[in-house]
């Protein structure tokens, strides 16, 4: 018959409502009721109670068959100690036969309901323990317990001492606590043997069982209205008995949440026998087994009939019991008891009758009178009547109280995970003394000599594997599954148990988050929100007392240093909350506190590092493998290899790199330490491995952030070495893991940009490169046993050579991209994608910056040769190339404000190969070549490009302009070169002429002189230069051209009105007062050249007062000359002065002193010819008084200028002045006739 579970109906409390249907609940969720249990009203105390039945092997009860009278028990029945069905699988346990309970039964129970371990139940014992403790103030016998704590939970099992000793005396297993045991407690100790009495009474109890179960037909049951067929207990569920069999994998949610709503009438279940045997069934479907079944078991299995989920007040037990229970009476279940009719219940079997119908729920007590094995009478008795039975009368109330004072006794006092405490009451003894077995075996040199070792460290496992695994689970209970982690690994030998250390060291790295670094500081809150202090594994136990300090020892003689708390009377376990603690449930660890990223990468790689010693000491054939001291850094090899070949090695690598890739897909496998694919080692390696790699990865994002590049290339170095040693072991590359591999190689490459970017503290980072801790060294000890680790040389070599630097890093985004091309991660990480593309366009354009400013370098150094290099030309097209590569990546990513920069990067490429045709033979014979004109060009086009890439101003204000003011010179230095050196061997003077105007045209209209912005005066100042350019080009072709009236007066104008553009620009720069004259001179020179071609005095005078007028204007500039010159002059003399011809970086004084001569002399010369023509038209014509007033101020002012030009001993600052008050004087006096 299949085992079954059951839940135990409870008296329903008054008003009780009937519930509905059923539902079934999975294994894997909390059983626990929800409502508050029923109280019993016993004698007029109150407590609570409540028991669910989490599993019972158990068949469906029968009604048990009342002997009758004279019945002798002696005589054995025909069934007895023989299987029966209506046993069930259980045999004869269930009549009580079976044998003492094993020392290990808490942790079979343990095994099975390991959702309750550590969490929701404070005590998980065998019920016959539970009693033991709880009749502690009664009774005078002896008491001896093994206690263990997991998380809030504490395992009680029997420490069998007799037992114990005698097996030391056989195995030597426990010689150490036997000498302990005589030296402190029992110096004459000696086995005692068990009375014919107790063998006699055990017989009798047995057979009447056998009897009673109706095996023999000279038994007849009692007819009772209550009993039922054995078809509707099975498969019927309108009744409580029904309703306590479900599946063992799921239970009634009614049954959980309140068990005497089972007895209100529900749905039918489905029948439950379908599963096997249900020790193992639930144990561990989702956890991945990870012992031997010798490891797994350790002996330890659940042999109690079934499992109880017992509420005693606020105290939440899993116990496990073997009480036959019966069908028949009132209620559906009632407990049998054979009683010796001439001596009557004490209290002590009044508790134990009582408490064991409490933690099975059984409502009523059938006992069975008998005088020598001769049967006498039948009584029932309700639960609830029993503590007022004659001569047993007890407080329930007390037991209550003695349960919380014991609870809190022991949660305060065993505060040591994987220890092993030992409670003990000597028989006759007041005195209850708690010792910790581990600390006393520890002084023994042999902690393995304890037997408890091992099962508590794979109950530690399992609990932290079963919090591990939900997933649900909240981040603040890492610090409890950390400590149970350590505490086993503590426990275990590292020689025995490689597997479950391996494991437990994966775990304790897993619970530290490194997925996500940048997050780092929040992640570290929830961690540890709990308390500021716990209790960790190495913390010392501090014995919690209340305030009447009854844990604290005493000068007593009954007092043992040994023991860590000792209750002196047991008569203080029933005073209310005598024993309770300060802290009755011990909060769970906090999780180290992680300042920094390092920090917390480091407690990881030191776990990992331990799990990986732990698998490979289990690889036996070390000894194929040539020995390696793993405080010896192993020789890089490649290093000469990879930097010999430069960028054409780095091509082969990559080449292989990929292909290696490809087989990665395939899952081409291989060891060199000789591991079974799919063996627990080459599982564990791997999760080892690539969590390392993950670590590592972290680490060099931080030290990038950092700034300390050296160090940032030897983690990512250390990342992608973990990952080629993956990739060896890895039979099935997941996605996840590619992506990774993506990652690591973008790091890579940004690291590469830096360090490129930063040559100057080259030494540092060689320095920070090289050095390597002894963690780093036996993590990499162990990857070298599986694999070279050269698969990512190319990647993570310091080169001391700039261009290598940038191809590696151009390199490893590449293979970056490459892996999201392998499979769909290029959907399914967009994000990533676009950033590994975004790096690409990035380095490519620092490439083509390196190589074009190199060509710039070579073009600077080639003075007289007239043709272009190869060099030049090679480095041309490398910088075009990728250019070129860095344009399309980002386009294909739409990002359009890097692809026109990148575009622009071009157009100063195109420049440069235009410069470096320009003629540099005799100047000159030169001519603007057409290469030149075609560089230039395509250089026009590519800035075109970016313009339109951008689309608009908005988009990006800065590149818009940027792109501007580059098409703006472009165009300028086009037209300024055919200006300066005119192809006339080619084209004609017209044509150039045009070309010069239309880029000039060109250049105004992409040079903003109107946003205010840093750039405008220099804007401002291109766009005069053009004016002025365009002014004098057009001046020269009035000079030289004969014939075209039209075209002449046309040519006129223009020129006319340029100079005038030109400086109303100048004007608004402070800085260009040379230009300015420059141009005003010129417009006197134009007023100069019409007036030669004028034939009237009235023209001739005309034009002169305009050129008076124009020289009359050029005060400003002369002011701005003036205020320099004083701010000079003004500025002290250090003994390093630069020579008076250069002696200010805005002021040519050679130019000016050049400037001023030219205007005294046109000035002079103007003043001249005003004077002969105002002279002569006085002669013709009557007296004109504003004419005789001009000439007078002419005259005089010319006099004082020659006789100021004549002064050779002025300096340029007197000059000036002169100058400034002669144009004053020529202002107020008119100049010429208007």
């Amino acid at each position: 018959m299949g085992d079954s579970k059951e839940a135990g109906a409870e008296c329903p409390p008054a008003g009780a409502a009937a519930r509905g249907g059923l539902s079934l609940l999975s294994q894997g969720e909390s059983e626990e009721p929800s409502a508050q249990g029923s109280a019993l009203f016993l004698g007029g105390n109150e407590v609570k109670s409540r028991a669910v039945v989490k599993y019972s092997s158990a068949p469906p009860r029968t009604a048990f068959a009342r002997l009758e009278e004279k019945t002798d028990l002696k005589l054995p029945p025909a069934n007895w100690l023989r299987e029966s069905a209506k046993l069930g699988p259980a045999g004869t346990t269930i009549l009580g036969n079976s044998k003492k309970s094993k020392p290990f039964s808490s942790f079979g129970m343990a095994y099975d309901f390991i959702d309750s371990v550590g969490n929701d139940v404070d005590v998980v014992s065998d019920s016959e323990n539970i009693k033991k403790l709880l009749k502690i103030p009664y009774s005078k016998s002896h008491v001896s317990m093994a206690v263990h704590r997991i998380g809030r939970t504490l395992l009680l099992d029997e420490l069998d001492i007799q037992e114990l000793f005698m097996r030391s005396s056989q195995t030597g297993d426990w010689t150490w606590l036997k000498e302990f045991y005589q030296r402190l407690i029992d110096q004459k100790w000696q086995r005692k043997k068990k009375s014919k009495e107790h063998w006699y009474q055990k017989a009798i109890l047995s057979k009447f069982l056998y009897y009673s179960i109706n095996g023999d037909g000279a038994a007849q049951p009692v007819p009772s209205t209550a009993e039922q067929p054995e078809s509707s207990s099975s498969d019927q569920t309108n009744d409580s008995d029904g309703a306590s069999w479900p599946a063992p994998f799921e239970m009634p949610s009614s049954v959980s949440e309140d068990p005497s709503a089972s007895s209100q009438g529900s749905e039918p279940l489905e029948p439950s026998y379908i599963v096997g045997h249900v020790a193992s069934a639930p144990k561990e479907q989702n956890l991945t087994t990870l012992f031997n079944d010798g490891e797994n078991s350790q002996g330890l299995k659940n042999d109690f009939v079934r499992n109880i989920l017992w509420t005693f007040e606020d105290i939440h037990m899993l116990v496990g019991s073997n009480m036959p229970i019966f069908g028949g009476g009132r209620y559906p279940a009632v407990s049998l008891r054979l009683r010796d009719n001439n001596k009557p219940i004490n209290v002590l079997t009044g508790i134990d009758y009582w408490l064991d119908n409490l933690i099975c729920n059984v409502p009523e007590l059938v006992m069975c009178f008998h005088v020598n094995g001769i049967v006498q009478k039948y009584e029932m008795i309700k639960t609830e009547e029993i503590p007022n039975l004659e001569n047993s009368n007890f407080s329930t109330k007390v037991i209550k109280d003695i349960a919380q004072n014991i609870l809190s006794f022991l949660k305060s006092n065993c505060t040591k995970e994987g220890h092993t405490y030992w409670l003990f009451k000597a028989s006759g003894s007041d005195i209850v003394k708690l010792y910790d077995l581990t600390t006393l075996c520890e002084e023994t040199e042999d902690k393995y000599q304890n037997p408890f070792t091992m099962p508590v460290a794979i109950l530690l496992y399992k609990v932290a594997c079963n919090m591990m695994m939900k997933k649900n689970q909240n981040k603040k209970h890492y610090g409890t599954i950390r400590t149970l982690l350590l505490n086993c690994v503590k426990l275990l030998d590292k020689s025995r148990h490689p597997q479950i250390i391996a494991s437990a060291n994966y775990m304790l790295s897993e619970l530290f988050q490194l997925d996500e670094p940048k997050k780092e500081e929040s992640s570290e809150s929830p961690l540890n929100e709990n308390s500021d202090e716990s209790y960790s594994e190495e913390e010392e136990e501090m014995p919690d007392s209340d305030e009447n300090g009854s844990y604290s020892t005493s000068s007593d003689p009954s007092d043992d240093n040994k023991a860590v708390a000792i209750i002196k009377s047991v008569g203080e376990l029933s005073v209310p909350e005598k024993y309770k603690s300060i802290h009755q449930i011990r909060p769970s660890c906090t999780f180290p506190v992680c300042h920094d990223t390092e920090e917390r990468c480091r407690l990881v790689l030191s776990y990992v590092l331990e799990g990986l010693k732990s698998v490979d000491s289990s690889i036996k054939k070390e000894s194929d493998l040539p020995a390696a001291d793993p405080n010896t850094p192993i020789p890089l090899k490649y290093e000469d290899e990879s930097t010999r070949g430069g960028p054409e090695g780095l091509e082969k690598q990559m080449a292989l790199f990929l292909d290696k890739m490809g087989s990665l897909q395939k899952g081409n496998y291989s060891s060199q330490s000789g591991m079974i694919p799919g063996s627990w080692q080459h599982k564990m390696k791997l999760q080892l491995i690539l969590k390392s790699s993950k670590a590592y990865y972290v680490l060099s994002d931080a030290a990038m952030s950092l700034q300390k590049y050296g160090r940032a290339l030897r983690y990512i170095k250390l990342a992608l070495q973990s990952h080629d040693t993956y990739c060896c072991l890895c039979t099935n590359m997941l996605s996840e893991v590619l992506l990774f591999l993506s990652q690591y190689l973008t790091l890579c490459g940004d690291i590469q940009l830096m360090l490129a970017q930063n040559a100057n503290n080259r030494a540092a980072h060689l320095e920070e490169f090289n050095y390597q801790t002894k963690e780093d060294q036996e993590i990499l000890h162990s990857l070298h046993r599986e694999s070279s680790c050269q698969g990512f040389a190319w990647a993570t070599d310091l080169s001391t050579d700039l261009e290598s630097q940038l191809s590696v890093s151009c390199k490893c985004y590449e293979a970056a991209n490459e892996i999201l091309q392998f499979s769909d991660l290029k959907s399914q990480n967009p994000e990533h994608y676009v950033q590994v593309l975004k790096r690409m366009g990035n380095i490519r354009n620092e490439m083509g910056v390196f190589y074009m400013n190199q060509a710039a370098a070579l073009q600077s150094e080639r003075v007289v040769s007239k043709s272009v290099s190869t060099a030049e030309q090679q480095l041309w097209k490398k910088s075009f190339s990728c250019f070129e590569k860095g344009i399309h990546n980002f386009e294909s990513i739409d990002d359009a404000t890097n692809a026109a920069l990148l575009l622009c990067n071009t157009g100063r490429l195109m420049r440069i190969c235009a410069q470096a045709h320009c003629g540099a033979g005799d100047e000159f014979k030169r001519e603007f070549s057409p290469e030149e004109g075609l560089y230039y060009n395509k250089a026009v086009d590519y800035y075109l490009k970016a313009l339109r890439s951008l689309g608009t101003r908005d988009i990006h204000p800065a590149v818009w302009d940027s792109v501007n003011w580059e098409l703006s010179t472009t165009y300028f230095t086009m037209a300024t070169l055919q200006q300066d050196y005119a192809p006339l061997s080619r084209k004609a003077q017209e044509q150039i002429e045009k070309e010069v105007s239309e880029a000039m045209m060109k250049s105004l209209k992409y040079c903003d002189v109107d946003s205010v912005s840093a750039r405008q005066p220099l804007c401002q100042y291109r766009a005069a230069t053009i004016h002025h350019r365009l002014a004098s080009m057009y001046h020269s072709c009035l000079r030289n051209q004969v014939g075209d009236e039209h075209l002449r007066k046309q040519h006129r104008v223009l020129a006319d009105l340029h100079y005038s553009k030109a400086v109303k620009l100048f004007q608004l720069l402070k800085d260009a007062p040379c230009e300015l004259l420059r141009v005003q001179l010129e417009r006197v020179a134009f007023a100069e050249f019409q007036m030669s071609s004028q034939n009237s005095n009235v023209g001739k005078l005309k034009t002169l007062s305009g050129a008076l007028d124009i020289m009359v204007r050029t005060k400003h500039a002369f002011q701005l000359i003036r205020k320099e010159l004083v701010e000079e002059f003004d500025q002290p003399k250090s003994d390093e002065s630069p020579p008076a011809a250069d002696s200010s970086p805005s002021l040519n004084r050679e130019e000016v002193i050049k400037l001023l001569s030219i205007f005294e002399s046109r000035l002079s010369f103007l003043l001249l010819q005003s004077i002969k023509l105002l002279s002569s038209t006085k002669k013709k014509t009557s007296s004109n008084t504003d004419e005789d007033g001009v000439l007078k101020t002419n005259k005089q002012i010319y006099s004082q200028l020659l006789r100021a030009t004549a002064n050779k001993n002025a300096t340029l600052l007197e000059r000036i002045d002169v100058l400034l008050h002669l144009l004053d004087q020529l202002a107020r006096g008119g100049g010429g006739v208007q």
